[in-house]
């Protein structure tokens, strides 16, 4: 039940609801759906590797900043890919 309600994407949902009732305009509603879908992917590789780094034993406090350096480059690769498109 706990991951159901933390999938939820309450933030995404709630920003697009605000700028829908600021303006009215879809456009930029699209868009925005259209870049968090894609990075939504690399944020998921740090809920692989993280219990991936937990499982083999790796101390919990080095296991976050290793899954969330790998996440961080991820990112960093899928904004660079997103500008050449």
């Amino acid at each position: 039940m706990g991951g159901i309600l933390a999938s939820i994407p309450l933030t995404s949902f709630l920003a697009i609801l605000w700028m829908y009732g600021e303006n009215k305009d879809v456009t930029p509603i699209i868009a925005l759906s259209k870049d968090i879908f894609w990075l939504v992917i690399p944020s998921l590789v740090f809920f692989l590797a993280l219990p991936y780094l937990l499982s083999r034993g790796v101390n919990f406090f080095l296991s976050m900043t290793v899954a969330t350096g790998i996440m961080i480059g991820c990112y960093y690769l899928a904004i660079t890919i997103m500008k050449k498109f």
